[in-house]
């Protein structure tokens, strides 16, 4: 029979091969991932690991996470050959965080039990936007994930070259674990064998760019803009409330988003960022009569909330943060830019072919669907978003973040994001594994990458 407690231990004592990373060659860390991998698909269910098997597992035929598990380790080792510190931090936070998020979980609702009246105390201890995760099971996972991040990264850095900054090995792996915390729990099926690890190097990674001397470089302009940014900001949000465009959540996610895209790229970069949600609120309010006719007009009567901000402008605000923390500035204007351009030109498309699309169908397959449809594209958005990204990309220019060389990168960034973000959606939203909002956020991280490799 199944039991969950077991297959978060061997989870969680999984973690303990992070430590041959400090004598191992990246070639042979590989190896042994690869070995573990085809391990579990092979040898583990003939010496009784279907044990670790959940029901959902039985019925697939294989176990999805335990095979994830491995092949997660793999790519990681294969994307950092050179910082194998970087992959111990992010295999702790996968191994100790997610193991003790379920554990804590799973001990809390034993404790309380199974009556109505314990079901409603157990409610409260959940976290507001998803009532399957609780605050302990978040907290054990930011907490034990941050720790065992700081000990891995600790461990295997005297095998670096440079050797890491200590600042970094202690800092780096608890801003991870708090990210990838909260990304595990986003109310989504995507497996946390997957979406963990991808957080948590994807944090660890731009802290590795980070540099001492770019921040002392930018630290006065930033703390002199400090007052011009809290007060454009601050009307902007409460107009943006007044206006109906943003609700409560999606005000005080605005706002903070606002501010560091004005602190870190300057005010250039926020009246892009203002231009590109001044653009998606007109584009959600035409033809809203059809929409509403058809039921796929925007939830809460178009106004947007926090996990909007974040997912559209996350990666906006992430590479304003590198602007002035990492050598490379020019390089994060440009993701800046094309993230943004991304966002609205998305939005501008997908508005715009629910109003007037004659033809939607799917990128996957080119057959006919009705609009709204999960990753249903047209002609008429598609032309709706090219002029949005162009013109987006124009105002980027105009502002100074990025040379007019770039805005066909940008243009062709935006059409690969939206491009991703379609067959993703097709495929993964209807089932419940990826959400609108993590689809924008990868479509704008999308964007901001091959922006970059363009450029």
């Amino acid at each position: 029979m199944h039991s969950e407690s077991a297959r978060q231990w061997v989870h969680i004592g999984s973690g303990l091969f992070a430590l041959l990373l400090r004598v191992l060659v990246w070639w042979q860390a590989a190896a042994l991932a690869a070995f573990a991998l085809v391990f579990n698909a092979v040898a583990l269910p003939r010496i009784g690991g279907r044990r670790l098997y959940r029901p959902v597992d039985e019925a697939r035929g294989f176990p999805l996470g335990i095979l994830l598990y491995p092949l997660s380790v793999l790519l990681l080792i294969l994307i950092f050959p050179s910082r194998l510190d970087i992959v111990a931090a992010a295999w702790a936070i996968l191994a100790l965080g997610d193991g003790t998020a379920t554990l804590a979980g799973h001990a809390k609702a034993a404790r309380l039990g199974t009556n109505a009246q314990t079901a409603k105390l157990a409610k409260t201890g959940a976290l507001p936007w998803n009532a399957d995760k609780t605050i302990a099971g978040t907290a054990a996972f930011i907490v034990c994930g941050g720790l065992g991040g700081v000990a891995l990264a600790w461990w295997v850095r005297p095998s670096i070259a440079p050797l890491p900054a200590m600042t970094f090995t202690i800092v780096a792996p608890i801003a991870a674990a708090i990210a990838a915390g909260f990304v595990e729990s986003i109310p989504i099926r995507l497996d946390d064998n997957v979406s963990v690890p991808a957080t948590a190097a994807a944090v660890l990674w731009l802290a590795s760019l980070m540099d001492t001397a770019a921040w002392h470089a930018a630290r006065g302009v930033v703390v002199a803009t400090v007052p011009f940014a809290l007060g454009v900001n601050a009307v902007a949000a409460w107009l943006g409330y007044r206006a109906g465009t943003v609700s409560r959540s999606g005000t005080v996610g605005g706002f903070f988003i606002g501010m560091l895209i004005y602190l870190g790229a300057g005010g250039g970069a926020w009246l892009l960022l203002f231009t590109t949600f001044l653009t998606a609120s007109i584009a959600s309010r035409l033809g809203l009569r059809r929409k509403m006719v058809l039921g796929i007009a925007e939830e809460r009567g178009g106004r947007r909330g926090a996990g909007n901000a974040i997912a559209n402008c996350g990666v906006a605000a992430t590479a304003a943060i590198a602007a002035v923390t990492t050598p490379h500035a020019r390089a994060a204007l440009l993701a800046l830019a094309a993230a943004l351009a991304a966002g609205g030109s998305d939005t501008v498309a997908s508005e715009i072919g629910k109003a007037w699309g004659r033809s939607t169908f799917l990128v996957t397959s080119l057959g006919r669907v009705t609009p709204g449809t999960p990753g249903a594209m047209s002609l008429e958005g598609t032309a709706a978003g090219l002029t949005a990204a162009f013109g987006l990309a124009a105002v980027g220019v105009a502002a100074g973040l990025i040379p007019a060389s770039a805005i066909v990168a940008i243009v062709v960034a935006a059409t690969a994001g939206a491009l991703v973000e379609s067959a993703l959606a097709a495929t993964l939203e209807g089932p419940g594994i990826l959400n609108n909002d993590m689809l924008n956020f990868i479509n704008t991280a999308v964007a901001a990458g091959v922006a970059l490799w363009i450029g």
